[in-house]
């Protein structure tokens, strides 16, 4: 009896400090939502092996889960570590940093993912917006085109490629995107539009307009062509045949701030100054940090005759554009750090 005791004891000191045990027993638990003793065993784990993979990579999901995500980062790192061919750890690792704000970090993170499965679509749009967000916009370009090429059937593909390129200022290979979208999804508005924009500011205005006017047939709720349309009736002088298109965009979007802008810009070139000054106060009311409409207040009140106003408005502007010059300057766009 002794003897078999013994045996029994062994055994369960064996089973204690046997990781692969110990997070099998902390899976279950987990599974049963049993999450604190979950996370003792599989810490337990770690006591017997600091670089045991599983135990790594289930604390990293579990602190994630939980948005902790600092935890999780930590827990997450050395999984990638102890299997540095495990692509789920490395995922979960740029999410973790990107929700602790280290933008740079979770592409790193995930570049690597990337390297494990080169065609991981959805990655590849995640990262193309965190690029984006970055002002990476050459990276976040490139990757959506690789992304059109794994499913040159989905739009959203393209359009994100759009976008990469014209933050980039790269309009030529935007244009060619664009195209290419146009033609694929005719019954697209937005890939019509985005042809259309091109072609609008490369000065193509018969086929641009064309294109623009397609977009607002396809979808009448879609703001960005009648702003455009209207934007460049406004830029041929055409005042009276803007309105109407402004307008419409701000009833689909009513915080569109370039459309009430705009629309203010119509107003006064039609002579309609108090009119134009009503919507250019909505504006502001809507977005006070923007200095557009105070630069046209400026004007209408010049006109009007009323120096202190205009003198006042102008000044706000200029204060505006210094504290605020995203409204009114593309930001730049920049390489990623190696």
């Amino acid at each position: 009896m002794k003897r078999w005791l013994l045996v029994l004891s062994t055994t369960a000191i064996l089973a204690a400090a046997d990781p692969a045990a110990l997070s099998d027993q902390a899976m279950g638990l987990a599974q049963q939502k049993k999450l604190a003793e979950a996370e003792a065993l599989w810490k337990q784990a770690l006591q017997a092996d600091a670089a045991y993979f599983p135990a790594l990579f289930n604390l990293g999901l579990m602190k994630v889960q939980q948005s902790k995500f600092s935890e999780g980062e930590a827990y997450l790192e050395k999984a990638a570590k102890a299997e540095p061919k495990d692509f789920n750890s490395r995922y979960l690792l740029g999410l973790a940093r990107s929700k602790n704000g280290d933008h740079d970090g979770a592409l790193r993170a995930w570049r690597a993912a990337l390297t494990l499965q080169p065609n991981q679509l959805k990655l590849m749009q995640v990262m193309s917006v965190e690029y984006g967000a970055g002002r990476y916009y050459q990276e976040a370009a490139a990757i959506a085109e690789r992304a059109i090429e794994l499913k040159p059937a989905d739009p959203a593909l393209y359009f994100m490629a759009i976008t990469a390129y014209r933050q980039a200022g790269e309009l030529s290979k935007g244009r060619e995107v664009a195209r290419r979208a146009a033609e694929r999804f005719p019954e697209s508005a937005r890939a019509q539009f985005e042809y259309g924009w091109h072609l609008l500011k490369d000065g193509e205005y018969d086929s641009a307009l064309t294109r623009i006017k397609k977009a607002m047939e396809l979808d009448p709720s879609y703001e960005e062509p009648f702003f455009y349309y209207g934007d460049w009736l406004v830029n041929q002088g055409r005042y009276a045949e803007a309105e109407p298109l402004l307008r419409r965009a701000i009833e689909i979007l009513p915080g569109y701030i370039p459309a009430r802008v705009r629309l203010g810009r119509a107003l006064m070139g039609d002579g309609r100054l108090d009119d134009a000054i009503a919507e250019l106060n909505r504006a502001i009311e809507q977005e006070p940090r923007h200095p557009q409409p105070h630069l046209l207040l400026s004007q209408i009140y010049f006109r009007q005759k009323d120096l202190k106003k205009a003198a006042a408005e102008k000044r706000e502007s200029l204060r505006l554009r210094r504290e605020n010059p995203q409204f009114l300057e593309a930001e730049q766009t920049r390489p990623f750090p190696e």
